[in-house]
């Protein structure tokens, strides 16, 4: 189903994740590096679901039936960029700039929004790594930087990411949370100027998504990302962190709205509108760059009929749109 993957277990223990967070933390990134030849090989044997999928993913998007190696090199990249979590999410003592090389692109229209002060949202998905916007954080600290994140799903990552800088992770916005309490926080956010960082490409269990064309098929997304754009009356950019191997990466931001002010009674027609202009996107971003979608599930399969997008705003308690987790 489409939303399985949130009942999928968390992928190793906390004591393996613990391992290769110290050894990359003190023995340094490319002895870590090593540890994920044999991290492959085990989801690959061991993970047959997600194996299967890379491989349905892989077909649609090079256009060609994807062989066992195509999905070790997809599994591989999602591992590699895992790893690279702890030096990106550092606690200061990391020389990001030294040890990496990402180039940046589209910053100019970002930077034009945070310095008149205006709060916005910041759109990705789970198509590369979207820890590595941590870098225009370091290049510009007076930038705030709220993540929306679920911390409830693999919490044992989590944890212990956590654990190597408490100042980001006091920055998170908990997307478990209840709804309206949800939209009350990224709302305030908003209203400090803050850029706020959701993933809005999966769709949650019970909540309302609109189909739209992706890869040849249609493919359910959540309408509450553009219910909550629409309900604050902010600036959307999209984020897209490529990994493009090694220690390369290409950090990519889009205007995407420089507001989305959407009347009610226009609502049914102008929410889809957005969803297929963003599937397009993300689209065209993942052609570039398929090894780096990390949906690792029947992204197109339909759970249930979708629900329309003439729905109140997120903002009222007992709206379903606002039930939605945003990230």
């Amino acid at each position: 189903m489409s939303t399985s993957w949130k009942q999928r277990p968390e992928g190793g223990g906390w004591f393996a994740l613990w391992l290769i967070r110290n050894i990359g933390r003190y023995g340094g990134r490319r002895i870590a590096r090593l540890l994920l030849y044999p991290i492959t090989l085990y989801f690959l044997i061991r993970r047959g679901p997600e194996r299967a999928a890379s491989r349905t993913w892989l077909g649609r998007a090079l256009g060609r039936p994807a062989t066992l190696w195509d999905a070790a090199k997809h599994v591989y990249t999602f591992a590699a960029t895992i790893l690279d979590r702890v030096f990106l999410l550092g606690d200061g003592r990391i020389d990001v700039a030294r040890r990496f090389d990402v180039t940046v692109r589209g910053l100019d229209d970002l930077h034009a929004h945070l310095d008149q002060g205006r709060g916005m949202l910041l759109y990705g998905s789970h198509l590369g790594s979207f820890e590595v916007l941590r870098v225009l954080a370091r290049q510009r600290p007076e930038y705030t930087i709220r993540v929306v994140l679920d911390k409830a799903h693999n919490a044992a990552l989590t944890q212990l990411l956590d654990a190597l800088n408490p100042e980001v992770a006091a920055t998170v916005i908990d997307g478990g949370q209840d709804g309206p309490g949800l939209m009350l926080a990224i709302q305030n956010a908003i209203a400090e100027g803050a850029l706020v960082a959701l993933l809005i490409d999966r769709a949650h269990p019970g909540g309302q998504t609109e189909l739209a064309p992706f890869f040849g098929h249609d493919a359910p997304f959540p309408t509450a990302p553009w219910l909550i754009a629409a309900a604050l009356k902010a600036p959307v950019t999209l984020g897209f962190g490529l990994y493009r191997g090694g220690n390369r990466y290409d950090l990519i931001f889009e205007n995407f709205s420089d507001d989305i002010v959407i009347p009610r009674a226009q609502r049914a027609q102008a929410i889809p509108a957005l969803i297929h202009r963003y599937a397009a996107r993300l689209e065209a971003v993942a052609r570039s760059a398929p090894y780096n979608w990390f949906n690792f599930y029947d992204f197109w399969a339909a759970e249930e009929p979708r629900a329309h997008a003439d729905s109140a705003p997120p903002t009222a308690p007992k709206d379903r749109a606002s039930q939605d987790r945003a990230a």
